[in-house]
């Protein structure tokens, strides 16, 4: 993990630096040295491995180190990082130090046992300290940072995707830091969308400063370490301070620093800083821009952030997220955040022993919209609906539609989950619709401002016949078989092989043994026996000859996953 690279005494985490020398030792960073233009070039290019066929353990972080834009301008010593914070979850586990399977319990830990910051005196991310004439005058400020155009031919400007937006609770003094789009209008001006729908920290402050009629302190973080950058996205409650949470992931304090023209820390070792206050009595169009819902968000009202310092490191790299349709960047990096809390908010805070497993569905849904509950067979019907309430209501804006299906469901793969609810699903028994749910982040085209839940029981209810595909042992044969013949590599979907359900005896389990030895003329005279008059076809033999064999229940439906 992170002991790849040696950091500085008294340090427990990598800064944005040593992540990209552990990324390139796992060959998971590509170095493009040629000059890219960030405004046309940088994000279209870094899209294709979401859009082109590539695998998501294949995915990789860019590293620009020669950003030019379509004025045929040169950004000497800054460079441009895309896809390097979760372009895949092998990455994002290398920014937590921890592996695949442990992000969970990481993210669990960490919300559990937060570490307050440590306050340093001096920090690389001020290195360089701008102010006056320095940020305000033309070409300089926001002018001379190579932030990237996230959507060229739709979006109006650069935007900041990955600035980690510092307020601070005028009340309470707990700092909130979150993810928030930032629209540039000028070398010394930015517009910000800090989302009202889902009562955004950010949000809750400025409006406590517009009722004292002050302006908001703000500064956004440029090329934070990873596990700072992580808790931008994370949905934690009001009132909790994300560095000390980030100090949990990293087990010790993170390193802060007071900002040189605002009452703010950030992080020591960031490599940007943009400083300076929010108005709270203007507002200015903001938009359009390319959102992770997978729409353009049209142009709209939003909050006027004028800068008064950048602070910078000699030689710094900015970070610029890949959103827009999902997957992305984007979606990775929440779905591996949000799917351990809400697991950890049914199966422990509910007490709904039950449930196995939380998904969110990512392709073009940006995890919001379709919630999976994974539950074990035979769960009582009182606890499926307990998940499926508890699920929709974790956040204002998650969950529109939740699936409770069984473990033999793969909720990776969402034609899977259709199968489930067209065949294990009764619409007027097993589909609940509940009024007033957020929209959230979602275009602004309904009707109403609120939209409604739907929760649909999609679990076994009774045994059913087993899955029609041929049985694991002739699988795994034909397997080796496909290998021997050199055809092409397989990537195995599930189900790949056939399972009971209950419905199955031990009866038509010797026929099938006998059909695959090639005896099935024995099975033709056995059913010959059987024949009986009838004035109608299509009867079950089970209703004609009920003293028969019986089904049995399954054991080995969770095994296909």
């Amino acid at each position: 993990m992170n002991d790849m690279v040696k950091r500085p005494q008294g340090r427990s985490y990598s800064d944005l630096q040593d992540h990209l020398s552990i990324l390139e030792k796992n060959n998971l960073l590509n170095t493009i040295a040629r000059s890219i233009n960030k405004d046309t070039e940088v994000h279209p290019l870094v899209r294709w491995q979401f859009c082109g066929g590539i695998a998501e353990d294949e995915r990789k972080g860019f590293l620009f180190t020669a950003v030019s834009d379509s004025k045929n301008r040169a950004y000497d010593r800054t460079q441009v990082a895309v896809g390097v914070l979760s372009a895949n979850p092998q990455i994002y586990a290398l920014g937590m130090n921890c592996s695949i399977d442990q992000i969970g319990k990481a993210w669990i830990d960490a919300i559990a046992n937060p570490v307050a910051p440590r306050v340093v005196d001096s920090a690389a991310c001020q290195e360089i300290v701008l102010t006056g004439k320095d940020v305000s005058d033309p070409g300089k400020g926001l002018e001379a940072l190579p932030i990237p155009v996230s959507t060229p031919g739709f979006d109006v400007a650069p935007y900041l995707t990955a600035g980690l937006w510092i307020t601070r609770d005028p009340d309470t003094g707990v700092q909130n830091m979150g993810v928030y789009r930032g629209n540039l209008k000028a070398a010394d001006r930015l517009c910000v969308m800090m989302e009202k729908a889902t009562l955004a920290g950010g949000y809750v402050h400025w409006t406590k400063y517009r009722d004292r009629n002050e302006p908001m302190p703000f500064a956004v973080v440029l090329g934070a370490p990873p596990v700072v950058e992580f808790l931008g996205p994370q949905k934690l409650p009001i009132g909790v301070d994300e560095l000390t949470v980030a100090g949990g992931l990293a087990k010790g304090p993170i390193n802060v620093v007071k900002c040189r023209t605002v009452d703010l820390l950030v992080p020591a070792e960031a490599n940007v800083v943009i400083e300076g206050l929010i108005d709270t009595e203007t507002l200015e169009p903001e938009g359009p821009f390319g959102e992770s819902h997978g729409y353009m968000q049209i142009e709209e009202y939003n909050m006027i952030a004028r800068v008064t310092a950048i602070t910078r490191r000699k030689d710094a790299i900015i970070t610029s997220i890949i959103s827009q349709v999902t997957p992305s960047e984007s979606s990775v990096i929440k779905k591996l955040a949000y799917e351990p809390l809400f697991l950890e908010h049914l199966r422990d805070r509910l007490n709904i022993k039950s449930v196995k497993r939380v998904s969110l569905h990512e392709p073009w849904t940006n995890l919001r919209k379709f919630v999976f509950v994974t539950l074990e067979r035979g769960a009582a019907k009182t606890e499926v609906w307990r998940a499926l309430a508890g699920a929709s209501s974790l956040q204002p804006a998650i969950g529109k539609f939740c699936v409770a299906i069984n473990e033999d469901v793969n909720p990776d793969n969402a034609n899977h989950v259709l199968w489930a609810i067209a065949y294990r699903c009764n619409p007027v028994d097993d589909i609940q619709i509940v009024n007033y749910k957020s929209a959230g982040h979602a275009p602004r085209t309904a009707a109403s401002p609120l939209e409604s839940i739907v929760l649909i029981d999609a679990t076994l209810k009774v045994d059913f016949p087993p899955v029609a595909l041929p049985k694991r042992e002739y699988m795994e044969n034909a397997k080796r078989l496909w290998a021997e013949l050199g055809l092409p590599p397989l990537k195995p979907e599930s189900p790949w092989f056939g399972y009971s359900l209950g419905e199955w005896n031990d009866d038509w389990d010797k026929r099938a043994s006998l059909a695959a030895a090639g005896d099935w003329l024995l099975n033709g005279l056995d059913s010959a026996k059987r024949a009986r008059a009838m004035r109608e076809p299509n009867v079950t033999v089970s209703d004609v000859l009920p003293d028969g064999p019986q089904s049995t229940r399954a054991t080995d439906a969770k095994t296909n996953l």
